[in-house]
């Protein structure tokens, strides 16, 4: 199954202007119709409109027998879609104008690794609660087996695994 893409198509996005809005004329509007017409004729099973003035997309929408994405292309599209790297706010800087921050994980991100990184380098994780036990008699007995000069092979060592994670 193929999803066509008309309007902004990142891939060709220099070629069209760079990262602009499509279809902002009567003539680039009819060029996205017509471009839409012939994806559904193809045999595309939907198709998504990426920075498309909202009354166009309606439109190209109303045409179509096929759904619509729209991506920065208004609520006349049959669905909806956002890069989840955007709508989570896990990048920073300009976003396009279409994004809707939900969230700024990217501060949170940065935040949480500094702290991880400081803690592991002064020692202070992982803690003992982050480990796991082995009871004191089968230490011992590893210990002193590790003493005695006690060797085993790699088949032998496996145990039972149950406490793996």
């Amino acid at each position: 199954p193929v999803m066509g893409h008309i309007g902004l198509t990142p891939q060709s996005a220099t070629m069209l202007g760079g990262y602009k809005a499509q279809g902002r004329t009567a003539a680039a509007a009819r060029g996205l119709l017509a471009d839409a017409l012939a994806l559904q004729d193809a045999g595309c099973f939907a198709i998504v409109l990426e920075a498309v003035p909202a009354p166009v997309a309606t439109r190209i929408s109303q045409a179509l027998r096929i759904p619509t994405i729209g991506i920065g292309a208004g609520p006349g599209c049959d669905g909806q879609v956002l890069v989840w790297h955007d709508l989570l706010g896990l990048t920073e800087g300009r976003a396009p104008r279409f994004v809707k921050r939900y969230a700024h994980l990217a501060e949170d991100i940065r935040t949480a690794l500094t702290t991880y990184a400081a803690e592991v380098r002064t020692g202070a994780f992982p803690a003992e609660e982050h480990g796991y036990g082995i009871p004191d008699e089968e230490l011992a007995l590893f210990e002193s087996e590790l003493d005695a000069g006690v060797l085993v092979h790699s088949e032998d060592a496996r145990g039972s695994g149950s406490d793996w994670l």
